[in-house]
């Protein structure tokens, strides 16, 4: 499948969007700089500066609740992979979603999928964002999606059980969201909801 999708639960007809504690552990101190005997509650939240072509965005990321999407999501971060993506799919008064396709729409090769985390507990609340993925739970990689209001029905366990896990929000630049939420969309081969005019993520980095 060439795009990882969302699904919403009241809309049949869309497509579906496409270790131990040790262990995890491990893999979260390896990309954020904790220690191994750091355990995995007393991780501190991961802040990212997102720039884009609409204006910057601000994150603030999970790592106690959500440590495995999170460790996920910096892995990108660090290796620059999100610079010069975009949002490729955009539903008014539902999510903004991006971190899979360049601008022409050709689909950057991810690396291995990931587990589910949604049990952890957070929300699909208006602002959050989450791991998209396909019919598959545990199938994100690195596009996610940001909720432009209370989407509930993706929450812990779903409409599959599993649900759509949430591993941070935005703590700065929700207009910038909201502006994305506005930009009109069309279709580009296969793909639907994607914005005439491309919003390019210009960078992502670990805020300072």
């Amino acid at each position: 499948m060439a795009s990882w999708l969302i699904q919403r639960s009241y809309q049949p007809t869309m497509k579906s969007i496409a270790p131990t504690l040790a262990a995890l552990v491990i893999t979260f101190a390896g990309l954020t700089g904790t220690t191994p005997a750091q355990t995995v509650s007393e991780a501190k939240p991961v802040k990212i500066v997102m720039e884009t072509s609409k204006g910057t965005i601000e994150l603030e990321l999970d790592a106690a609740k959500a440590p495995i999407s999170v460790a996920n999501f910096v892995k990108y971060v660090k290796k620059g992979f999100y610079d010069g993506l975009i949002f490729h799919r955009v539903i008014p008064d539902f999510m903004v979603q991006g971190g899979g396709f360049t601008p022409d729409m050709k689909q950057k090769e991810p690396d291995g999928q990931i587990e589910n985390e949604a049990k952890n507990g957070l929300k699909n609340a208006r602002g959050s964002i989450a791991m998209a993925r396909t019919s598959n739970p545990h199938s994100a990689t690195s596009q996610f999606y940001i909720n432009l209001k209370d989407n509930r029905s993706l929450d812990y366990p779903g409409h599959d059980g599993w649900g759509y896990c949430v591993f941070g929000k935005v703590t700065k630049g929700i207009e910038v969201i909201d502006a994305i939420a506005t930009v009109a969309t069309g279709s580009k081969g296969q793909h639907g909801d994607v914005p005439v005019e491309p919003i390019i993520i210009k960078s992502a980095k670990i805020a300072e």
